[in-house]
């Protein structure tokens, strides 16, 4: 069954401040056998100059870098689980594997109160990204979280180690989900 397996990713998103980078290092100074963690700011992010003149704004190159990122990760081993921290769309990371049998993909949502998430981000001497922009964004994803059913892990009271501990469990459920998903097309090829 084991070849049957596909790459399994573990979206991370939300806004800026709100605990997501935080709890995937956590996680990752675990070091559990299977779990490879990604960052999508790791690749830089380019100036709003250079965004709209190559991609045509914020959006699109949010977008295509999304794409970037789940087209290389749905190339990872079989049977491991990718999991991608970042600021991104939800439609864009569904919209980003047009061809399920690809990979297996689960969004999580990290959202916090806007006052901690805001105190963060000064605390980290980021207070330039707390601004009604962020509030919206962070709205924006909380009502996709809603409608598309996304599980979501409120880190306003929780300290990251407890954060990491929820993100394990959604890591686990996406490795039970790849491999239920494996035998159902075993069965299926029999």
């Amino acid at each position: 069954m084991q070849s049957m397996l596909r790459p399994a990713i573990l979206a991370v998103i939300g806004a800026s401040g709100a605990g997501k980078t935080t709890a995937v290092r956590c996680l990752e100074a675990r070091r559990r056998s299977g779990i490879r963690c990604f960052y999508f700011d790791s690749i830089g992010v380019p100036s709003e100059e250079v965004m709209k003149r190559d991609f045509g704004g914020g959006e699109a190159w949010q977008a295509a870098t999304t794409k970037r990122w789940i087209s290389q990760l749905a190339t990872k081993p079989v049977g491991s689980i990718s999991i991608l921290e970042g600021q991104t769309r939800p439609t864009f990371i569904r919209s980003a594997l047009p061809d399920s049998q690809l990979a297996i993909v689960r969004i999580v949502l990290i959202e916090c109160a806007t006052s901690v998430r805001r105190t963060r981000l000064a605390e980290r001497g980021q207070a330039e990204l707390a601004t009604i922009q962020m509030d919206i964004w962070a709205g924006y994803l909380r009502g996709q979280a809603e409608a598309l059913q996304l599980p979501v892990i409120d880190t306003t009271s929780m300290s990251p180690e407890a954060v990491a501990d929820m993100l394990e469990v959604e890591a686990e459920t996406l490795r039970a989900e790849a491999r239920s998903a494996a035998q159902s097309a075993a069965e299926a090829g029999r």
